[in-house]
């Protein structure tokens, strides 16, 4: 099991930089969030984007590649690592860490759960709606809850591909979204860090009366929150953020300098072994 609750280990550990990890580039999202909420932090991320999609895959194969991901992150001496990827945040992974886990589901269902009326939506990929892992985060936190749920398989590669302000994005959100508005959901959980990308599209759709619960935001806080009781801070800035992947095509390229709003950001390419 990921040791979620272990604790940052000593004064030096401070200037680690905390690691991140998705299956592509959408994950810079939770960076962005995380830079926003901890400036003096620094950062290492790791997107398997030769092995992008994860949510189509089954929790089998997630598991081996979130494992290898962690340990990859792990060993470059990081003082904790956010699971940004919600497919890999539903599954149960059996890697020995003796540092912090934080997976982004429960502070989005934390969130969604103090935000709505009593109707929640879950928009998210193939494997975490068929997890049920928001659902159960959810009703634990408020068992009244109405919730649906619609697996999204076309939007992470509409991010991908970068057809944000595509007319088919938006038409092809509102067919998989049509079925919360007849519900009359209130709030709806984006449930892949992918989805922020196509957020004014989804508010577009839905309309001003629907809470839009953004995981990335709500899982930097957490981070934040912990950080702080630990007193594991950074007190200085002290290294520059480093940004690998699996798989650097120029469009990853592109769209990870769009999310981060920095022209100067460059993906380095890395073999993530077994």
């Amino acid at each position: 099991m990921v040791h979620e609750k272990a604790r940052v280990a000593g004064s030096s550990a401070k200037d680690r930089p905390i690691g991140v990890f998705d299956s592509g580039v959408g994950g810079l999202t939770v960076v962005a969030a995380l830079r926003r909420r901890l400036p003096n932090e620094s950062f290492l991320y790791l997107g398997d984007t030769a092995r992008l999609p994860y949510g189509t895959k089954s929790p089998r194969t997630v598991r081996h590649y979130a494992e290898r991901n962690l340990r990859f992150l792990a060993e470059r001496q990081v003082k904790g690592i956010v699971i940004a990827c919600n497919t890999a945040s539903a599954v149960d992974l059996r890697v020995n860490l003796s540092i912090p886990v934080w997976r982004v589901i429960e502070p989005g269902a934390e969130t969604a759960a103090k935000a709505t009326q009593g109707r929640v939506g879950v928009i998210a990929t193939e494997s975490t709606i068929e997890s049920g892992a928001y659902e159960r985060a959810l009703m634990n936190l408020r068992s009244d809850l109405e919730i649906w749920s619609r697996p999204c398989a076309l939007l992470v590669p509409l991010v991908e591909t970068d057809w944000h302000n595509e007319p088919v994005t938006k038409e092809i959100l509102g067919r998989y979204l049509s079925g919360g508005k007849d519900f009359g959901i209130d709030t709806l959980v984006l449930g892949c860090t992918h989805y922020p990308m196509l957020k004014s599209v989804i508010g577009e759709v839905m309309g001003d009366q629907v809470v839009l619960v953004d995981s990335a935001e709500a899982v930097s806080e957490q981070v934040a929150v912990d950080l702080t009781q630990q007193d594991a801070l950074a007190e200085h800035r002290r290294q520059p953020d480093r940004f690998y992947a699996t798989d650097v095509a120029g469009r990853f390229q592109h769209i990870a300098r769009r999310i981060l709003n920095d022209p100067e950001v460059t993906l380095e390419h890395v073999e993530v072994v077994e």
